[in-house]
């Protein structure tokens, strides 16, 4: 019985080691073809990104507020060294005395997703590191009658060499995104207005999932 026990550790062993050599393998060649500019593989990457950041369990340092952002997040556009997404922000309401009083406006809600967006888009998608970043906020306004519109209210397009000035331990949301150059737009009450920002590429985004060969 010994010798076949050894043989079927043998066996499992190297194949083990196969599957660590194909792996690694499949990694290599998604950081070589991002890197080299290939958009196919980039929007592959990112998208696989997103969906990850959906089923994860939230942080602990992370609110669920600005996490439920995280995970409203949307890829729109992609290019070489280059990322572009979408988040939802909303404001945050209390009951008062019978009365819902608004405790966080829509645009505090969006500078700390932004903010943490950028983060993330730096800094945790595999094997791919953008050199430029942009992240448009939207939360929805009422138009009257019941109608309500989903609108841009803050956005965000910054570099890596701008970020490596940023203290993302330390420093606040609205300290991060105003060092990464956000444009946000605030009416006589303070309250978010639109935001003009370009439409996103219309392009659909192809599965994610196929690892260059």
């Amino acid at each position: 019985m010994m010798p076949w026990a050894l043989l079927g550790i043998f066996i499992f062993c190297l194949i083990l080691s196969y599957i660590i050599v194909q792996g690694t393998r499949a990694a290599l060649a998604w950081r070589k073809a991002a890197e080299a500019g290939d958009v196919k593989v980039i929007r592959d990457i990112a998208a696989d990104a997103l969906t990850a950041w959906r089923s994860i369990r939230r942080p602990k340092t992370t609110s669920p507020e600005v996490w439920r952002g995280i995970q409203s997040m949307q890829l729109i556009d992609a290019a070489a060294g280059y990322l572009r997404v979408t988040c939802q922000a909303q404001s945050e309401y209390k009951l008062t005395e019978g009365r819902w009083l608004e405790v966080r406006n829509s645009l505090q809600d969006a500078t700390a997703i932004a903010a943490k967006a950028a983060e993330m888009l730096f800094y945790d998608v595999p094997y791919f590191r953008p050199d430029e970043i942009q992240v448009d906020v939207y939360t929805s306004f009422r138009e009257g009658e019941g109608q309500t519109s989903n609108t841009c209210i803050l956005s965000l397009h910054a570099s890596r060499e701008t970020a490596r000035q940023v203290d993302w331990d330390e420093w606040t949301a609205e300290e991060i995104v105003d060092a990464l150059g956000a444009r946000y737009r605030l009416g006589e009450r303070g309250q978010p207005l639109p935001l003009d920002v370009e439409p996103p590429v219309e392009a659909e985004m192809p599965d994610a999932g196929a690892v260059p060969s």
